[in-house]
């Protein structure tokens, strides 16, 4: 049972909490302003409570063969959720992290410290104009995961960001992003293309009734120069938990359609979910 006591603050972006899991000894959730952002379990960095999570960790899992250390940028940091599970099943890994809300770092340094030797370095940056200054071809993976409350920036839905992301990944490398999004999906299917502007293979993992547009919810864009283990990625998201299915090639063309990418001077941020649509889970 854990008995440890809630922390509230209000940092840079909003109010953050860190709440304990009553289920779990050191295990926290983070929200801002309400909105869930981060579940981490210290003494098991490697689980992974929420769908969308789980989903990008499959998706680290696949990227290259089990244990290999890897290069990895983190754009939104919250409770560096995904950075602790690559320091536990990749270690040695070097990961720079980017959270745009100095006081949400100060926070998670000072209650959910990460262990000595992580590899992990934190960056008090905007993910956007860090992103414009990192070198090129400096990163294995790239994991996107930046919401303003519950909305992606504007300025990180756009063709001219992509470019930026193209830049800094390795020829190897793979982009993947949590973006969230409901019927007829106008956000989501701008976002598509404008990947596929600048990278070759695509993939799509999401819930079947978010696929089918029946309710909104996350979806996880792939990106990459090189083809993806998409069966892989399919056997782990079906046999998951949370199943999700994963779409690529002629089928996600056809969900794509006739979307353009989305130029800079028509950025606008993802769409406002409606009440209830994040649960926690």
């Amino acid at each position: 049972m854990n008995e440890a006591i809630p922390v509230s603050r209000v940092t840079d972006h909003g109010t953050a909490k860190l709440m304990p899991d009553v289920d779990r000894a050191r295990a926290w959730l983070l929200t801002v302003d309400g909105a869930p952002q981060s579940y981490v379990d210290l003494d098991e960095p490697a689980h992974l409570e929420f769908e969308y999570t789980r989903r990008l960790g499959h998706v680290l899992d696949t990227v290259a063969e089990p244990g290999r250390t890897l290069d990895v940028l983190h754009l939104g940091g919250g409770a560096f959720t995904l950075p602790r599970y690559v320091a536990a099943t990749r270690p040695g890994s070097r990961q720079d992290v980017v959270e745009a809300d100095r006081g949400l770092l100060d926070l998670v340094a000072e209650h959910l410290p990460l262990p000595p030797g992580a590899g992990i370095t934190a960056h008090g940056a905007d993910a956007r104009a860090w992103l414009s200054a990192a070198p090129a071809d400096s990163a294995d993976v790239l994991v996107a995961d930046v919401f303003g409350g519950s909305r992606v920036p504007a300025h990180l839905t756009s063709l001219g960001y992509v470019r930026e992301a193209a830049r800094v990944l390795r020829a190897d490398g793979v982009y993947v992003a949590n973006l969230a999004d409901g019927a007829p999906f106008g956000f989501l299917r701008g976002q598509l293309a404008g990947f596929a502007a600048f990278f070759e293979e695509l993939a799509l993992i999401a819930e079947p009734g978010v696929l089918r547009g029946r309710r909104f919810g996350n979806a996880v864009l792939v990106a990459a120069h090189r083809p993806l283990d998409t069966a892989a990625l399919a056997r782990r998201t079906a046999a998951d938990a949370f199943p999700a299915r994963v779409e690529h090639g002629p089928a996600l063309r056809d969900f794509v359609g006739d979307a353009r990418p989305v130029r800079d001077e028509d950025a606008v941020p993802s769409p406002e979910p409606p009440a209830g649509a994040f649960g926690i889970g």
